[in-house]
This record gives C-alpha cells, sequence and structure tokens, in this order.
C-alpha cells in the first residue's frame, strides 16, 4: 500500500466551529478507544523510568484539544509523578483554555534550546514530508533536554480497512474523513526507522493498540 498525501481539513481548520468541535470530539474519543492514551503513556513512563524524575516539564506540539497529554498527566500524578504541560498547536480554535496553551509553529518552536525535560506529538508525524519530519525532530531535540516522544498510526491495508469500517462510531464526516486520509499519508515502521535513524541519535521503537507506534527519540 503506497503512501498517499491529500491534505486533511482540521489542518486547515476548514469547517464552522460546530463542525470543529465535532471532529475534535470524535478525535478525543478516537484516542480515548482506540489506543492514543495509553500509547503515549506508556512511551512517557519509559521516560521517566529512564530518567528516574518525578516532575517534568513537557511540551506536546499539535496538541489540538490537548486531551492526550491532560490523560496522560492525570494519570501519572496518581502515581505521584507531575507532567508540567505546554500545550501548542497551530490553530488557537483547537487549544483547549488552559493558561500554558500556545498558537505557534511545531517546525519553528518559540523556545530556547533545553527549554522542556521532554517533547511529546501524537498523531502529527504523519502530516509531515520526510524533509519537514526530520526538521521537526531537530527542532524538537534542540528544546528538548531528555527526548521527543512520538505517537502515530502505522500505514497498512488492514488500517485502512479498519477506519472503512468504523465509519458508525463517527459523529464528525470531517473526523472520519480526515482518519481515511491520515492511514493513506501515515508512514510505515520500517519508513520511520530509515528517516529517524539519520538523526544519528538512539532510537526506539514499539508497537501499541490499535495499529499504533511508538517512537522515543533520545537526546
Amino acid at each position: 500500500m503506497r503512501r498517499k498525501v491529500d491534505s486533511e481539513l482540521l489542518d486547515s481548520d476548514c469547517g464552522t466551529p460546530a463542525e470543529i468541535a465535532a471532529a475534535l470530539a470524535d478525535l478525543r474519543r478516537v484516542n480515548r478507544w482506540f489506543g492514543g492514551v495509553s500509547t503515549s503513556e506508556r512511551l512517557v513512563q519509559r521516560v521517566v523510568d529512564e530518567s528516574a524524575l518525578r516532575r517534568l516539564e513537557l511540551l506536546d506540539v499539535a496538541s489540538g484539544s490537548g486531551d492526550v497529554p491532560l490523560a496522560v498527566a492525570s494519570r501519572f500524578e496518581r502515581r505521584g509523578v507531575h507532567l508540567h504541560l505546554t500545550l501548542l498547536d497551530r490553530w488557537a480554535t483547537h487549544l483547549p483554555c488552559v493558561p500554558a496553551a500556545i498558537v505557534g509553529d511545531a517546525l519553528h518552536l518559540p523556545f530556547p534550546p533545553q527549554s522542556f525535560d521532554l517533547v511529546t506529538c501524537s498523531l502529527f508525524v504523519h502530516h509531515l514530508e520526510p524533509a519537514p519530519l526530520k526538521h521537526f525532530v531537530r527542532e524538537a531535540l534542540r528544546v528538548a533536554r531528555i527526548a521527543l516522544v512520538i505517537n502515530d498510526l502505522v500505514r497498512s491495508r488492514l488500517h485502512l480497512a479498519l477506519v472503512v469500517a468504523a465509519r458508525p462510531l463517527f459523529r464528525s464526516r470531517m473526523a472520519w474523513r480526515d482518519g481515511v486520509v491520515s492511514i493513506r499519508r501515515a508512514y510505515t515502521e520500517q519508513e520511520l526507522r530509515v528517516l529517524l535513524m539519520e538523526t544519528g541519535r538512539r532510537v526506539e521503537f514499539s508497537r501499541h493498540y490499535l495499529q499504533r507506534v511508538g517512537v522515543i527519540v533520545w537526546k
């Protein structure tokens, strides 16, 4: 199954406020039910274990409504680990109303070097072509002290079939349409491995439910 790049409607904030809100609500359900939150939780736990820190400054890039980092932070708080969150997205209309929500460009992060312990992103890197993807990794590692955590989709015919079959679960046609486009433009694990190993950093890969790939790029 070849990678096919089409535009996603939420990328351009295309739609009425009600349509955007409905699409973001569907994304929150997808992340809650189908591995988005649990994947990021496991990846962040790996960084917590490696660093032995009980408090981490975390930047979440392309955060959308912030549901994944907020849910992960809540789970870690119950374990005595505090994640101090900063959420960044290109669209103010997608971000939640929290103090540390910033409108900014993921490819030109508006922070000094080593501003955060950890940089995370969920369902973002498949939006980037290879050259911008590698640029984002360099930029994320510039502002990180420990690692970059990537949580993304895996491109496969099975994954595409699952999303097509899940149409009745989506309340927003925009979210479902973007989901289909996302699978087609996602990378395979091997493609990501080739791109990220070019950074010369230590990179760890893991597979997660449901058709998710997790990557930690260590600083």
